[in-house]
């Protein structure tokens, strides 16, 4: 289980998670929804230990493991996986070399490799000629995220926090990572996964077991993908008054 409590985080002097909490068990997966500025990137950076985010307080625990005072690379070969909001173009990397060093590196092994990349390129139906290109450098924004969900099959994570994995796509990259997505699962049915998005539209495609919705640092509330619809109507609480009555929702 993936467990946060009361996590405070700060960054450059500004508190932004105040007390959040969550528990993600195997094989669940989870959407975290909220206005920008809410403190959803801030969670997925304090996960995996980014050092510009501070943790102030709180704990995050790995199967009872606490991660705070672990390095990034420590939390990864625990079984955390970070896709990233924005991924970082290296030019003279090939995805391939790039894709290689990490699997050793978490693996303690090349064995294997070249038939798990092949078996992860078929699932996601990504054609083998990816792997000759620079990482990231000159991809269009769907196969900058169809390279992160290439990791994270490759990887294979105890629990993937994916920030915005399916900003800035069209419909049609949009249900090309969803579904990907849903393949892991299938492959996959102890992945954890942490979703952090603002398209209710994900949704369509996966199957969620708790949606939260984030405000001002806080989880303000949580359901299942009800939850969604609610937010549509209702927005996320950019109100005082909003917010008081989605936490006396909640208390109730």
């Amino acid at each position: 289980m993936l467990e946060v409590k009361n996590l405070k985080v700060n960054r450059g002097g500004t508190n932004i998670l105040k007390a959040v909490s969550l528990s993600i068990k195997e094989g669940e997966t989870h959407i975290l929804m909220g206005p920008n500025g809410s403190g959803k990137s801030t969670l997925a950076n304090a996960l995996l230990g980014n050092p510009l985010y501070t943790v102030a307080g709180g704990k995050i625990l790995l199967d009872k493991m606490p991660l705070v005072k672990l390095s990034p690379d420590k939390r990864a070969k625990l079984g955390l996986f970070l896709a990233f909001q924005y991924p970082v173009e290296v030019e003279g990397v090939s995805m391939r070399s790039f894709l290689r060093t990490v699997y050793i590196e978490l693996k303690k092994s090349g064995e294997n490799f070249n038939k798990n990349l092949v078996e992860s390129l078929k699932l996601l139906n990504i054609n083998e000629n990816f792997m000759g290109r620079a990482l990231n450098f000159g991809f269009s924004g769907g196969e900058k995220k169809k390279s992160e969900i290439l990791q994270l099959a490759l990887f294979s994570p105890k629990y993937a926090i994916l920030d915005e994995t399916d900003s800035g796509l069209d419909v049609a990259s949009l249900r090309t990572v969803a579904e990907g997505i849903s393949a892991l699962k299938k492959t996959n049915p102890k992945l954890g996964i942490l979703m952090i998005t603002h398209n209710p539209r994900i949704l369509k495609y996966l199957n969620a077991d708790v949606v939260h919705i984030m405000f001002q640092g806080k989880i303000i509330k949580s359901g299942n993908a009800a939850l969604v619809k609610e937010v549509e109507e209702k927005g996320y609480g950019d109100t005082k008054s909003k917010l008081i009555m989605m936490n006396s929702e909640r208390i109730g």
